[in-house]
């Protein structure tokens, strides 16, 4: 049985490397003390790849927020989430990468950091906080659709 673990291991961070052919590898950005976990996880039986940097990343779908029920709980990056602060969660974008989200209907942007890991629930690619979620004018809604687009990598931070 550990062989085979083993074997699936290799495979699926060979698939990870292979997803992110084109991009520039650099090892350090994949665990970072201050920045968190940057390797593959597993999520309601789906595998994830971080990619190992957000420059040049472009992303539309729906985005949702959260908020009270997950106030002062630990995020993915390690830290406190805060939903007074302009933070969001997204699957696969390196913590630490800053993002300007758009929202497509009345043209609103602000910039988020990445320090969470989610949505997990089909069709949206990014969790915002309260904040930036009132800000964009998503709160009654709950989902708009939006624009993603990193601004700063994480690399640039370190």
């Amino acid at each position: 049985m550990r062989k085979y673990l083993g074997i699936s291991l290799f495979i699926l961070i060979s698939l990870c490397l292979i997803a992110s052919a084109g991009r520039s590898y650099a090892p350090k950005a994949l665990f970072h003390p201050e920045l968190g976990r940057q390797k593959p996880y597993q999520t309601n039986r789906i595998w994830y790849c971080p990619l190992p940097s957000g420059k040049g990343f472009v992303e539309k779908g729906k985005a949702s927020w959260y908020g009270s029920e997950f106030h002062r709980r630990r995020t993915a990056s390690g830290e406190r989430f805060n939903m007074h602060t302009m933070t969001a969660a997204h699957k696969s974008l390196p913590m630490g990468s800053y993002v300007k989200v758009t929202r497509v209907r009345n043209g609103r942007s602000v910039t988020v950091r990445i320090n969470d890991r989610g949505p997990f629930l089909s069709g949206r690619i990014i969790d915002l906080s309260y904040k930036a979620a009132k800000e964009l004018g998503i709160i009654k809604k709950g989902v708009a659709s939006v624009r993603i687009e990193a601004v700063q990598s994480a690399e640039a931070n370190s």
